[in-house]
């Protein structure tokens, strides 16, 4: 998929306050770690995340995403009333419903006619997004989108904790939940427009995707459980990422475009360093916010672009690699000219 008419023309990111340390996290769980004969310093050691944010208690994941488009449309210079829709790709959630999206067009005080609704892909419901406002602005229904995200890992990590303590824990069970302790917490927030209406804005040049769904039940979520088969998602992810970056070169010739920065979704050490290797992607292209942040589920890959964007890593011209692999299994690689 191909956009001639898509610009990014502003983004927010607010971080949680609170700086939760793997350390703290393991002390909670030494007992267990000792007696199934895990090494010490067992998160950061597999993961390389040595903290992860929690927001103050009773804030949810729309509060986060509001801050966070409030902050994208300042950005933007755009006025509230000019936006068309609003999606939501949190995986958090407030409630089962009304939507996130909903609360947030509540919060900003958004116009009646524009559209909102929430999408759920897992870790790639941002880019899924993004792909979806851009066909919107292509066709000339809308001038201007913002997409949000709000990830709260708080309750899932809090109430996690509790069940992988006392002596009567299978090692099964603390293995499978292992995953949710990574768990971090963001709010980020993109404003895209209709090309014409913002010459300088960040061209999104659309990509590509790929599903393999026979995968689908690797990674289980709820509100406040997830069982993980990690191993088994990792190696099936990476071969998914090698098919859709074979498709990338092939519709969209990648192999022949300098890319200055690959964005990629924050899981851990492991997963980018595998991830990079198999794309044959240089490990100093990849930047990483994951030992800092932890994964921040879909708010990740934006949260990233972000943020490497402020720090003057990425200037006008440059091409930029947004790559996520999510839970379900899907894939998908899109391209920005900054």
């Amino acid at each position: 998929m191909y956009f001639e008419n898509v610009s990014i023309i502003g983004m927010g990111c607010v971080d949680a306050p609170h700086r939760i340390s793997s350390a703290s996290i393991e002390e909670q769980l030494k007992d267990n770690i000792l007696r199934f004969g895990m090494r010490p310093n067992l998160i950061e050691a597999l993961t390389g995340i040595s903290a992860r944010r929690f927001w103050d208690p009773g804030v949810q994941p729309s509060d986060a995403a509001t801050m966070a488009a409030s902050q994208a449309l300042e950005n933007a210079g755009l006025a509230k009333e000019k936006l068309g829709v609003v999606i939501s790709t949190s995986v958090s959630k407030d409630y089962i419903e009304p939507s996130v999206a909903a609360l947030v067009h509540g919060n900003l005080g958004l116009r009646p006619e524009c559209l909102n609704f929430d999408i759920g892909n897992a870790c790639l419901a941002f880019l899924n997004a993004m792909t979806i406002a851009g066909n919107m602005i292509e066709r000339n229904q809308i001038d201007y989108a913002l997409v949000v995200c709000g990830e709260s890992s708080r309750d899932i990590v809090e109430n996690t904790l509790p069940r992988l303590q006392g002596p009567d824990v299978e090692e099964d069970y603390f293995r499978a939940r292992f995953a949710t302790l990574t768990l971090g917490s963001g709010g980020v927030a993109m404003v895209l427009s209709h090309s014409r209406l913002a010459p300088d804005g960040h061209r999104f040049l659309g990509g590509v995707s790929l599903a393999d769904t026979k995968h689908s039940r690797l990674c289980l979520g709820q509100n406040h459980d997830m069982t993980t088969e990690a191993s088994t998602l990792l190696m099936s992810g990476l071969t998914l990422a090698a098919k859709t970056y074979e498709r990338a070169k092939a519709d969209q010739d990648w192999d022949k475009k300098d890319f200055r920065q690959y964005i990629m979704h924050q899981v851990g050490e492991v997963h980018l360093r595998k991830c990079a290797e198999i794309l044959g992607v240089p490990h100093e292209k990849v930047p990483r916010i994951f030992p800092e942040f932890g994964n921040v589920g879909p708010a990740s890959i934006p949260v990233t672009l972000a943020k490497v964007a402020e720090q003057g890593e990425i200037q006008a011209g440059d091409r930029v690699a947004l790559m996520g692999i999510g839970s379900g299994i899907n894939c998908a690689m899109m391209e920005v000219i900054w």
